[in-house]
């Protein structure tokens, strides 16, 4: 990343996100005890967000028809390890063996908006619905992202197809919201998976040769990704750091030895992660030119994008981009892309500033204030969610109320919403609301947090723990979602 001047840095003030990334093919398994390195979960610097790329998620038909209706074994994991944490699961995508995750620190949840999360199969090779690309986009802080894991087709002979199978993907994505309809209209894309390229011509002696001396360096040149990259424009516009790790594929399970089956087949990196950050709009003459069979909007919004782009910059780090020897139940090695998103915030408040009034406990009728702090959309669907700190995602609410149906008095600056005693849990705990806008899909603010206390009637009345928890009031989330 270019040095800036002391001048331009006085233009803007940039603040700096930690974004940690992992694919992984794990070849149907389940997941591992421990992921403490997987996610660098003793390390000093703790990600902002976490964007977890899986293939070959085991989806027989038993287990597929399960985890539609619960969370599959890796989300289940991944949720029980980073909620502790106070990290959020903000949004997931599944497709068949392709599992994608975006996960949050709380306080970013509430400025994290027009999510939205797509799939596409590709047909080639019969390989129906086991390849292809699932997405997750969203306007982080006011800038648009998206994060594409795909698994395209396998197979020496198929870098061409794998291309193709590409660019269909990128085509056939499409979002419903008016900013970033595209994929490639999005400020910064991420584009990883089980990519399937492989290393031409070397034959086996030389490049285990290499992996043995770790002269990573002599296989590049026949790495079929970056020989693509020379003669592919939409490549082209992808980044990738130095592969200078060993190839990821393929391991005799449960070993860090290479395939030694019968097959023998060749190491290869076929797990990748690449960035595109948009490039700057051309200028105006350049643009016309190209565009002369456009419509004059797309000129406009090429100006919305260069204003955008200079007013409120964003920029990429690469911190770290390894492979992890030390996991073994999958014939693909896990790869980790740590980044740093540099950008200044379109907005910095909050949609709603949200608190609960006096105190709360499951003996009295409670109260909830907010207060819009800006305009939006709201719908008589919006609702807030009574949740117990630490909580996995937007589902895992303890409660929630409807924010139209129980409003109970307001005035231009603050709601009052009313929540019934009965819905508050007996045992009470550490909790905070978060305002969901449905219009949104997205939470859009979250109070602090604050202790809900353990009812004294069920105390007094001597209810033993077990009793308490029968007496919770369990909320039909069908309800909601449906």
């Amino acid at each position: 990343m270019m040095e800036e001047t002391e001048e331009q840095k006085g233009n803007y003030e940039a603040e700096s996100f930690r974004l940690h990334m992992v694919t992984w093919n794990v070849a149907t398994a389940d997941p591992p005890d421990d992921v403490t390195t997987l996610l660098h979960l003793n390390s000093p610097k703790r990600p902002d967000v976490y964007v977890i790329g899986l293939q070959e998620v085991y989806s027989g038909p038993l287990r597929f028809v399960s985890d539609s209706v619960f969370d599959d074994p890796w989300s289940k994991m991944l949720m029980d390890t980073l909620a502790p944490r106070k990290y959020v699961k903000v949004s997931s995508i599944r497709m068949q063996g392709l599992l994608l995750l975006f996960f949050s620190k709380l306080k970013h949840v509430p400025f994290i908006r027009d999510i939205q999360a797509t799939y596409t199969r590709t047909g080639i090779f019969g390989y129906w619905g086991n390849k292809g690309g699932v997405s997750v986009r969203l306007s982080f802080y006011g800038h648009m992202l998206c994060f594409l894991n795909c698994h395209l087709a396998a197979h020496m002979n198929y870098a061409s197809e794998r291309v193709d199978e590409f660019e269909y993907i990128m085509d056939a994505q499409t979002f419903d919201r008016q900013k970033a309809p595209r994929v490639v209209d999005h400020r910064l894309v991420f584009w990883f998976g089980d990519l399937n390229f492989r290393i031409e011509d070397h034959d086996m002696h030389f490049v285990r040769s290499c992996i043995s001396d770790q002269t990573y360096n002599l296989l590049w040149s026949k790495d079929q990704l970056t020989m693509m990259k020379k003669k592919e424009q939409i490549l082209q516009e992808f980044e990738e750091g130095p592969l200078d790790f060993p190839p990821t594929y393929k391991f005799d399970r449960n070993s860090n030895t290479y395939d030694s089956s019968g097959k023998k087949r060749k190491p290869a990196w076929t797990d990748r992660i690449l960035w595109r950050l948009r490039r700057k709009a051309p200028p105006p003459d350049e643009r016309r030119e190209n565009r002369v069979d456009q419509e004059a909007r797309k000129v406009e919004d090429g100006d919305e994008e260069e204003d955008e782009d200079e007013e409120y910059p964003l920029r990429i780090r690469q911190d770290l981009y390894t492979s992890y020897m030390d996991y073994s139940i999958s014939d693909h090695k896990p790869v980790i892309g740590v980044f740093t998103l540099e950008l200044r915030k379109m907005y910095d408040a909050p949609l709603v500033r949200l608190q609960p009034e006096g105190d709360w406990s499951a003996d009295i009728d409670a109260m909830v204030l907010y207060s819009p702090l800006q305009p939006f959309s709201s719908s008589a669907w919006d609702w807030i969610g009574l949740y117990q700190v630490g909580f996995t995602s937007v589902s895992d609410y303890l409660t929630y109320t409807w924010v139209k149906d129980d409003e109970v008095a307001f005035n231009e600056e603050i709601i009052q919403v009313y929540v019934s005693k009965e819905e508050i849990p007996v045992r009470g705990g550490e909790c905070v609301l978060c305002y969901y806008s449905n219009t949104l899909q997205c939470i859009v603010g979250i109070s602090e947090a604050f202790k809900v206390q353990e009812s004294k009637v069920a105390s007094e009345e001597g209810l033993a723990p077990e009793k308490i928890d029968a007496l919770d009031k369990t909320v039909s989330r069908e309800d909601l979602w449906n």
